[in-house]
């Protein structure tokens, strides 16, 4: 078989590194530095000849610096005359423009997707999409990979199951992955029925379900500015649950999102490690991180055997 190479780009040092130690792996020697006017400079300091090369970087704030230089990256290595290219992206940046829903928009997450190809990735490998439809954007294989079994896993050895949860999606598109996550569960679901007003606006106005002196987790994929979150979160309160919680994969908390979730009803949020926490989130007890670093080297151990990566689901 082909060597097994990790590379990793700035955004996502530390979790490559917890990823090298679930797969047994060490980190390739890279060089990423910006000259004096911004342009990334990118050097791989060992041989990559023929080699099955892995790159892990999170696209997330600055999202466009993250990209370029993962761009930058796959470019030296497909120059490099490596074998294969997986650009292992955590994050998948501006995932949540994937179709044109106002005329004159674009589907960045299309553009996106183009340009990884273009600059030389032959996989790609990704944690829960906003849209899993993403995955057809590429004329590439496309892992998808999901968070909901490893979250469900830490949230039931600290919390346990059964019918006292409810599991809430805050909209109608997350119902799927509230299923999966009661079914883990073993309990029932409901669905906040909200309107999206505009970017990082919207506004939850009833509740499908009940809720009524349970506990209720609520599901979803990314908390940004945590601004609807904490509405969706009031309104459950108000309709009687007795706890709140939150279990979303990825945690950019961008704007005022940490102040609104330490005086938000939510007990806990459930976070993972695909971005890495900013400082003040790091400091607030209210936030708890299930790492999903071991889901990616083992991923990443099966591509690169050519091994089925579907069936980590049915452990």
């Amino acid at each position: 078989m082909k060597e097994l190479k990790l590379i990793a780009g700035n955004s996502s040092i530390d979790f490559a590194k917890r990823v090298t130690e679930s797969a047994g792996l060490e980190l390739g020697s890279c060089m990423i530095k910006r000259f004096s006017d911004g342009e990334v400079q990118v050097e791989i300091h060992e041989s990559v000849r023929g080699a099955d090369v892995f790159v892990i970087q999170s696209t997330c704030p600055p999202v466009n610096e993250n990209y370029m230089e993962l761009f930058i990256i796959l470019d030296a290595l497909k120059r490099a005359s490596v074998n294969s290219i997986t650009a292992v992206i955590p994050y998948f940046g501006y995932a949540r423009q994937d179709r044109k829903v106002r005329p004159r928009v674009p589907i960045s997450a299309r553009c996106v997707s183009d340009l990884l190809l273009t600059a030389g990735a032959d996989r790609i490998l990704s944690v829960d999409l906003h849209s899993t439809q993403i995955q057809g954007f590429v004329n590439c294989p496309f892992d998808h990979l999901y968070a909901i079994p490893s979250m469900a896993q830490k949230f039931i050895e600290t919390h346990g199951q059964g019918d006292e949860f409810v599991v809430v999606s805050p909209d109608a598109g997350g119902v799927e992955r509230a299923r999966a996550f009661a079914k883990r569960l073993k309990c029932s679901i409901a669905i906040v029925d909200k309107r999206r007003l505009g970017p990082n606006e919207a506004k939850a106005y009833n509740l499908i379900g009940d809720v009524k002196n349970k506990k209720a987790v609520v599901v979803d994929d990314i908390i940004d500015t945590a601004g609807t979150l904490v509405e969706g979160c009031g309104l459950i309160r108000d309709m009687g649950a007795k706890e709140i919680f939150a279990v979303i994969t990825h945690p950019l908390l961008s704007g005022e999102a940490v102040s609104r979730i330490k005086e938000s009803p939510i007990k806990e949020l459930w976070v993972t490690d695909t971005i890495p926490l900013r400082p003040e989130a790091q400091n607030l007890d209210k936030i708890h991180v299930a790492s999903v670093a071991p889901l990616v080297a083992e991923a990443i151990r099966r591509i690169y055997g050519n091994a089925s990566v579907s069936t980590l689901f049915d452990q």
